[in-house]
């Protein structure tokens, strides 16, 4: 694939009033969401949850790609592949290739993603199983003394190869090193290890020679930890954001994509709007959402095929919102409407 067509696909993800809808849930936490709800995690279980967000009725509108899990890669929609079904509405298809969190050795507190070993033959499967861009995420937690520069420099160093090794497979590499909620941090300690993080981050692609073009950072934004006593407001939140990504993230990249870690459906598209309503940012803004897209859905559905159109109605709806919100035309008359409906 030549760079033209990687810098394509990365502004297509991009594409304005659309983000990221990510269905890329290993097996033991889509077995803890089922499990809220009595639903057995079985093959064909997770596959009909699946089909029934992938199906939801003008999706296509508001998302523009789906990362997928590699159990859902390999199974059909009918006669189609999930990838082929989805690149028929117009979404992207993607696949998340790491294969999760270890104990980073001699480091307590500390994790390192792990997924390298056959990265590059993985790739070049996924490549002719329709994916056209990948996802690969890091764990970074806050605490007294954490994160170490050790942790920083391990984790940054894993998302250098494993976007060098997509952009040598013609697929756009999505690097997402998550900044844990977790904690009762500051706002301004939050903002000092997103800094730190991106940085360490950034030093690492450009040593690998990573086309920066050519990627995606997909990171939370700058927030209070969730059990701060004095949480900061949206504005405050994306003030800081910001000025984070300003100090850290360079021009070259296309695009940044927010995930939510935990927040709350509605929280996640309210800082969504205000971020993307200051303004002023070289890149392109806007949502890789799993939960806070899909809590509703999941809520509605319980695993009966009777709920499955209530269920796409309410994914519809938070993807709308955060569709406009991307655009900073989010308010509690359209949170409202959609409830309503």
């Amino acid at each position: 694939m030549n760079e033209a067509t990687l810098e394509s696909t990365a502004q297509a993800l991009l594409a304005p009033g659309k983000g990221i809808l990510a269905a890329d849930e290993s097996f033991p936490t889509i077995g803890k969401r089922f499990k809220e709800f009595n639903i057995p995690s079985t093959e064909e279980n997770r596959r009909a949850y699946r089909e029934m967000l992938f199906t939801t009725p003008g999706l296509g509108e508001f998302i523009s790609g789906v990362i997928l899990f590699d159990e859902t890669m390999r199974q059909k929609m009918g006669s189609a592949s999930m990838p082929e079904a989805l690149a028929r509405q117009g979404i992207i298809p993607g696949i998340k290739v790491d294969e999760g969190t270890m104990n980073l050795p001699g480091f307590a507190g500390e994790k390192i993603t792990q997924g390298l070993d056959g990265l590059r033959e993985r790739l070049a499967e996924y490549r002719e199983l329709g994916a056209s861009f990948t996802k690969w995420r890091a764990v970074i937690a806050i605490g007294e003394r954490l994160p170490t520069t050790a942790c920083l420099e391990a984790n940054a160093h894993a998302h250098a190869l494993f976007a060098a090794l997509c952009q040598e497979a013609g697929l756009v590499p999505i690097v997402e090193p998550e900044v844990l909620m977790d904690g009762n941090h500051t706002l301004a300690r939050c903002e000092e290890v997103t800094t730190a993080t991106l940085q360490t981050v950034f030093a690492a692609l450009f040593d690998h020679r990573v086309v920066l073009e050519q990627m995606l950072l997909k990171s939370g934004m700058v927030l209070s930890g969730k059990d701060c006593p004095q949480p900061a407001d949206a504005s405050e939140v994306a003030a800081a954001t910001l000025r984070c990504f300003r100090r850290t993230v360079p021009a070259a990249v296309p695009g940044i994509v927010f995930l939510s870690g935990g927040q709350s459906a509605v929280a996640a598209t309210e800082r969504l709007n205000a971020i993307c309503r200051a303004g002023g940012a070289p890149w392109k803004l806007t949502f890789s959402y799993g939960r806070a897209l899909q809590d509703d859905a999941l809520k509605t559905w319980k695993g009966a095929p009777a709920n499955v159109a209530a269920a796409q109605a309410a994914l519809f709806h938070r993807a709308k919102c955060n569709g406009l919100a991307v655009q900073g035309k989010y308010s509690e008359q359209v949170e409202r409407e959609g409830a309503a409906g």
